[in-house]
């Protein structure tokens, strides 16, 4: 009962963190099952099975507040549900010894790309246009191929891919790519079941982590509009980072002084990703705080003269509008 009361507050924070970020549910819930000893095929496939309700909830969530783009939503589902599928049936026919450490590798690669992304300043700004098919269907199929061999992915690949894009707004880009996943999870089962069979998918962790995940879902798509991403996106990247690291260790056999030392450069470089990403957020808060004090005299200096210096000519027309006689 412990267990399962851990992995419901898991599949909780975990939910909260892929609301906000559009990324990371999946890859926080597979990097906990994987450093208990879950086989990587049946922690992946345990989690896009729970991932078939959460995302189901989140997208809802997302739409009631208006976080949707349905046109993104269209063309980016039906290619990550095949890439999806042809990744839960390529990790099911890898042994357990053979698809731990490159699960773990995936992880921590998505990790590591998760600190360097969130290190940065987020772009902001939008450029003019609509994003087109022949960009949005490679994405999914890439996006969903990942997800389902890493047992997490779609939103570290789908969501900054859509971020940089510069065309839609954040929320979203987060609310999009969290309700197409519904559909990336849902194939994703269907080849995990077929690869390994009902005896793949630990059915008490599906429901614990389904339980977190439905009650963070509408709280998540509400605090993707005040959580600042850039400092939660560097926590959750070193996170993963060091959890999957002591996997590829202990795979590639390295003993004596060489592995606490590589444990303290990772540790040093999460402290430096969270550093740089608090200078970055301060940076884009001093920018936004200049605009706004730049833009309010401008405002003051450009607004409509008072109603008695209006000319005579124009006020019949006004008062029209509203219904009222005009002079005669």
């Amino acid at each position: 009962m412990r267990k399962l009361l851990v992995l419901a507050l898991v599949g909780l924070v975990a939910q909260l963190i892929d609301g906000s970020l559009g990324m990371a549910y999946g890859l926080t819930s597979s990097t906990l099952l994987l450093v208990v000893g879950v086989a990587p095929a049946a922690a992946s496939a345990s989690v896009h099975l729970a991932e078939i309700g959460t995302t189901l909830a989140a997208g809802v969530a997302h739409w009631r507040f208006g976080n949707v783009d349905w046109r993104v939503v269209a063309r980016i589902a039906l290619p990550g549900a095949i890439g999806a599928f042809a990744g839960a049936t390529l990790l099911s026919s890898i042994s357990t010894e053979s698809a731990a450490p490159w699960m773990a590798a995936i992880l921590f690669t998505l990790g590591a790309y998760l600190l360097l992304r969130f290190a940065r300043p987020l772009r902001t700004d939008r450029a003019g246009g609509r994003l087109r098919g022949r960009f949005l269907g490679p994405l999914g199929l890439v996006a969903g191929f990942v997800d389902a061999t890493g047992g997490g992915g779609w939103g570290p690949v789908a969501t900054p891919a859509l971020l940089v894009s510069g065309r839609m707004e954040p929320r979203k880009v987060i609310g999009s790519v969290d309700t197409a996943e519904f559909v990336v999870a849902g194939a994703a089962s269907v080849g995990f079941l077929i690869g390994l069979g009902t005896e793949g998918f630990l059915l008490p962790t599906v429901v614990a982590l389904l339980i977190g995940g439905l009650i963070a879902a509408p709280l998540a798509a509400w605090l993707v509009r005040i959580v600042p991403a850039q400092l939660l996106g560097a926590a959750v990247g070193g996170v993963i980072v060091l959890s999957n690291a002591r996997t590829l260790i202990r795979s590639a056999e390295l003993d004596g002084p060489l592995r606490p030392t590589l444990y303290a450069l990772l540790a040093a470089g999460w402290l430096t990703a969270l550093v740089f990403a608090v200078r970055a957020l301060r940076r884009t808060r001093r920018a936004r705080a200049t605009v706004a004090t730049a833009v309010a005299p401008a405002d003051l200096a450009v607004a409509p003269a008072s109603p008695a210096v209006v000319p005579a000519a124009v006020v019949p027309a006004d008062l029209a509008i509203t219904g009222t006689p005009g002079p005669r």
